[in-house]
């Protein structure tokens, strides 16, 4: 085992054994009937604690429908027995979207849409299984989308995102326009077939640079309230307006520095005062459902990816499995605060075949009442199936967290596993190393 830590475990007992050689909080079953158990969400059924994370495939037409590499591999995750299918990224507005092949959803697009959720469902009667429950996660890509829509400026992001001082910040009139975006695009979901809408407010996209915005002025920065308004705004306006069930996927803390980081304190500590106040609020509007993540794949990806493989001019600072204990951590703070919520689990690619242990023991022991996969699912999208049915993993399907999707999608190329399904993905993988040379 070299410093880093890297993955190169043989067994079960040697990965067990490193972890309790670093005293690590990371929970490990046998007890694989723990996943195949169902979970009730207003009176409707998810039929296993196994969830598919929102993973962009950047593969959507120049309208924002899912194309027909975007209906493949939704139709994978169906057939690969999920409970719960986590939608990925879809913009709100034009103006939203990270690149011109994310999903969008409109009126111009609804048809695309509405066809795809009925092939999936199709798919799972015709073959007599519980449909999976399907969110669709609502998303404005702020900073890191084409058109650079920033809540608050700061030295070190606007660097990172390559603007400029003299870039305007969007305006509060603007946001409560926005806000109606999200409204509409929840009725159009509704409309389509799905069980829910995730109002996204993680990973440093534009709803979650708000909850940081304490340099910002006006009624959406400053103190707590008002960073955290929108967010809630737009929750019980969904839930008035539209009726649909609605979820948050959202970061616990970015991990960056005061005052723009969201769950730190002034010594830039870890604080999770404000998120737990926040999650509090939500469940009191009626939130069921809260997906936990950290950190940003453009800032610190270490955080809410632990991985093997390092992106271009990014050394992770520590061994993923420190990174892995500690969004099991932050999961586990969530649950034991909040025993009614169904929180749903990140961050358990790393572990490989071994997934299928340590997602029993989060659920056993309460850590988590559904465990998320995404980069996973990229490479083995019937990883549920297997589970349920064999009670383990094939290491050969696995993901290996080479990052190389990660690479993928940062250079806006179609994205998905480039090792296990390189018929399709390594040759845009080939083009970015061609580009880069």
């Amino acid at each position: 085992m070299n410093d880093r830590c890297v993955f190169n475990f043989s067994s079960l007992d040697e990965l067990e054994n490193k972890v309790k050689e670093l005293q690590l909080d990371i929970p490990f079953s046998t007890n694989i009937d723990v996943l195949k158990e169902k979970i009730e969400i207003n009176g409707k059924t998810i039929n296993n604690r196994l969830a598919i994370h929102p993973m962009e495939g950047c593969d959507a037409t120049l309208e924002g429908s899912p194309s027909e590499l975007t209906e493949r591999r939704y139709m994978r995750y169906t057939k690969g027995l999920a409970g719960l299918i986590w939608f990925e990224a879809t913009a709100v507005s034009e103006s939203a979207r990270a690149n011109n092949r994310q999903l969008f959803l409109n009126a111009d697009t609804f048809d695309d849409f509405a066809k795809l959720i009925n092939m999936m469902k199709e798919e799972s009667i015709k073959n007599s299984n519980q449909p999976p429950y399907l969110v669709l996660q609502l998303a404005h890509s702020g900073r890191f989308g084409e058109n650079k829509v920033i809540a608050v400026h700061d030295k070190k992001l606007d660097k990172i995102s390559k603007i400029e001082r003299s870039h305007p910040i969007i305006t509060d009139k603007e946001l409560e326009e926005l806000k109606e975006s999200y409204v509409k695009t929840a009725e159009l979901a509704k409309k389509a077939g799905f069980d829910a809408v995730d109002v996204k407010s993680c990973h440093r996209y534009l709803l979650s640079e708000l909850l940081g915005a304490r340099t910002r002025e006006g009624k959406y920065g400053g103190n707590y309230e008002n960073r955290t308004s929108f967010l809630k705004d737009v929750v019980k306006k969904i839930k008035d307006e539209i009726g649909i069930e609605v979820t948050v996927r959202l970061n616990i803390s970015d991990f960056l520095h005061y005052p723009i980081g969201w769950g730190i304190n002034e010594q830039g500590e870890l604080d999770l005062t404000e998120p737990l106040k926040l999650i509090s609020e939500l469940q009191d509007t009626g939130v069921k459902l809260i997906n936990i993540t950290a950190g940003s794949p453009y800032i610190n990806p270490h955080i809410n990816r632990p991985a093997d493989g390092e992106a271009k001019k990014y050394t992770p600072p520590e061994p993923p499995l420190i990174g892995v204990e500690r969004l099991i951590k932050l999961s586990k703070e969530i649950q034991n605060n909040f025993t009614d919520l169904i929180v749903v689990g990140t961050g358990f690619s790393w572990f490989r075949e071994y997934v299928t242990y340590v997602a029993s023991g989060m659920v056993e022991k309460g850590y988590a009442k559904i465990i998320g996969l995404g980069r996973m699912a990229f490479a083995y999208p019937d990883f549920a199936k297997d589970i349920i049915e064999k009670g383990r993993l094939d290491k050969n399907k696995v993901c290996i967290t080479c990052v190389r999707c990660a690479e993928l999608k940062a250079h806006k190329k179609i994205t998905g596993c480039v090792i296990r399904d390189k018929d399709i993905y390594l040759k845009p993988y080939l083009e970015i190393l061609r580009e880069n040379k």
